[in-house]
């Protein structure tokens, strides 16, 4: 009895060790020299910090609190967003649906490319209830901003695709009212050939204290560092050579320390933004995110206001995703 309880535990032993050897290898170990510290800003990028800053004040400053129970800020913030693109040279439109018989806008505007090969750029721009959603998620929607006036001129290979995504937050969060979802839904519906979506969530918060970044599960813990200073690269595991790309591609500027992890979604935290609606067709799609609940200490709360984004590594996350995005729309698939 003894003998087989002794194997038994063994075997438990190794199953365990080959399933933590397999998630390393495969989700965890990613390519390209990660950094410790940020950089000094550019010119370039100082430049980019204002813009950011700018765009967020509007957003959380301003316009504050806006979701279906504060429909006119709602309102007003498609409407900054429509005119944000349409003064950049860009040509929005409105992507609509109803709820509750009041008209919900997905904005979109496109940089056409030679293939039909389509890269979409998201983030939402609704915030939850009671809270003004600086970094939650005024930091994706100036994100998105600011990468679609630097490829305004630019002429991609592959269709560049920059979408605003209404009603992320609950009660519409992972349900068919989802805007992300509603927009996924009609891509896949028409034919449209995504080759990649990188969803911007809660991308503003940065701290170097001991203790400052936690997970979801004491195994992640265990790879990844204990304070929060880097910008995560979150997949599926269908959305690993995604995911290995787009950090190999941010890694080789050494402009902000970096992890990635292509995991099960079932994993709290990474299915948690508008890429989720994008895997549910089909789609390979990732989040960049500074990890919300697991760094930000005024998630989800009144407190989230623009003054607590650290906007030159803002700047840093966005400047390097320029050339993450760089890379994707030049070789088509």
């Amino acid at each position: 009895m003894f003998r087989r309880l002794l194997l038994n535990c063994l075997w438990i032993t190794l199953a365990i060790a080959a399933i933590i050897s397999i998630l390393w290898l495969f989700g965890i170990k990613m390519p390209g020299k990660n950094i410790s510290t940020a950089a000094e800003l550019s010119p370039a990028e100082i430049i980019l910090r204002e813009e950011l800053r700018v765009d967020v004040q509007k957003i959380a400053g301003e316009i504050g609190e806006r979701n279906m129970d504060r429909y006119p800020q709602l309102r007003a913030a498609a409407d900054f967003i429509e005119k944000s693109f349409s003064s950049a040279g860009l040509q929005p439109r409105r992507d609509t649906y109803q709820i509750n018989n009041l008209p919900c806008h997905n904005i979109e505007t496109e940089i056409h490319g030679t293939f039909p090969q389509i890269i979409v750029v998201g983030a939402h721009y609704d915030s939850v209830l009671g809270a003004p959603g600086a970094n939650d998620n005024g930091s994706g929607i100036a994100a998105v901003l600011a990468l679609a006036r630097r490829f305004v001129k630019k002429q991609p290979i592959q269709t560049l695709r920059f979408v605003a995504f209404v009603n992320e937050e609950p009660p519409y969060f992972q349900t068919s009212q989802m805007g992300s979802l509603v927009y996924a839904s009609r891509c896949k519906a028409r034919g449209d050939q995504i080759s990649a979506m990188i969803s911007l969530e809660t991308i503003g918060y940065f701290s170097d204290a001991s203790g400052s970044q936690i997970y979801p599960s004491p195994l992640l813990g265990a790879f990844y560092p204990k304070v929060g200073n880097f910008i995560g690269f979150v997949g599926n595991i269908g959305s690993r050579r995604l995911v290995r790309r787009a950090l190999s591609t941010f890694r080789r500027a050494e402009r902000l320390p970096s992890e990635g992890a292509a995991v099960p979604a079932f994993i709290p935290g990474v299915a948690w933004s508008d890429h989720w609606s994008f895997w549910q067709q089909g789609y390979p799609a990732i989040m960049i995110t500074d990890t919300a609940p697991f760094r930000y200490p005024h998630y989800h709360a009144p407190a989230d206001t623009p003054d607590k984004l650290n906007y030159d590594r803002f700047a840093l996350v966005v400047s390097g995703l320029e050339n993450v995005i760089e890379d994707l729309v030049a070789k088509a698939r």
